[in-house]
This record gives structure tokens, sequence and C-alpha cells, in this order.
């Protein structure tokens, strides 16, 4: 079993925004999967494939993403390597993914929260390019607007599709296979 976990923020207000690009990555899987989200037991909505996958959405904010991540661990007895975290990344350009079996935060707060919580760096995760030619410092206030150009949006739609595809490899290939497929 594996579990991709979506990091963003929940609500309209943050929906089109840079920092939610590992919710859009989680429901377009979702989609392409025809499966839907539904509330958990816990901080969290939920899909899944039976057997397969699950797909996870924190609904505590991006900044303390650890809380339902651990709820999750504990809850389904899932070990830290079936989990990969899906999220943005600013200092990686736009139209790029990365995908790593361990490191550090990256001063992502998010991820911060997730290390902290489950007392290991050891999580495999999904980085999502985000970097455009815009000012992104400070990146608090870059990651919570949404793309201000037309080509940039079409840009992370593309991505989008391929980071589930990522994530589908990651599903039947592996990581090893998957990290010499998508870091090129």
């Amino acid at each position: 079993m594996v579990v991709f976990i979506g990091l963003g923020n929940v609500g309209e207000k943050f929906k089109d925004t840079k920092h939610n690009a590992g919710f859009w990555v989680v429901d377009e899987m979702a989609n392409r999967h025809n499966i839907s989200f539904k509330p958990a037991q816990g901080d969290y909505v939920i899909a899944s494939k039976p057997e397969k996958f699950f797909l996870i959405k924190p609904t505590t904010g991006m900044n303390r993403s650890g809380i339902a991540v651990k709820e999750i661990m504990d809850s389904k007895n899932i070990l830290i390597n079936q989990i990969y975290i899906i999220y943005d990344d600013v200092d990686l350009p736009l139209g790029k993914i990365r995908i790593r079996p361990k490191g550090g935060d990256g001063s992502h707060r998010g991820l911060e929260n997730i290390i902290f919580s489950t007392n290991t760096n050891d999580i495999p995760r999904l980085r999502f390019g985000i970097g455009t030619g815009e000012e992104m410092r400070p990146a608090e206030n870059y990651v919570l607007k949404p793309f201000s150009n037309d080509n940039d949006k079409k840009v992370s739609i593309q991505t989008v599709t391929k980071a589930v595809d990522a994530l589908d490899s990651l599903i039947f290939n592996g990581l090893d296979k998957t990290m010499n497929i998508y870091n090129s």
C-alpha cells in the first residue's frame, strides 16, 4: 500500500495559490482513477483505490500537516517509507518535479512540521516546482498567490499531469526507477 499526501491549505481562498500544488496533484490523481475524497476520522480527507493506494489531503493547514500525517500512520498502521509527501517548492523552477527518498525540510514549513511530528526526515517526497521569474521573496507572500500569467498557469497544469504520471510510476515501478525517469 502506498500513501500519497498532498500538502495545501483548505478553503476557497487558497484553492488556486501556489502553496496548494500538493492538493492539485492528489486531486488530479483522484480524477484520473475515478475516486473521490471523503472525510476521515482525523484531520484529513481521504480517497482510496483499495489494495493500491490512499490519497490524503490534511485539513490542519499547511504548517500543521504533521498532525494529520501522524494520525494516518497510527490509524492505518502505515510505515513512513510507504508515504510520499507532495508539496510545492519555490526553489525548483516551474515545470520541474523532483522525487527524493528523504531529506531536510528545505525551509518548507509543512514538511518541517511533518519531520518534527514523525521524528524522521526519511520521508519520500515529490517536490513540485513553482519558481518563476517573479519576485519570490519573501516566500510566504509568493506561495500564497496564484500564478500571475497565463503561461505560468498552463505550465503548472502540465506539471500536475507530469506529477500524477510520476505517482502512477511510483505505484507500478517503485522509487528508484521513477526517480531515474522523472528526475532527469
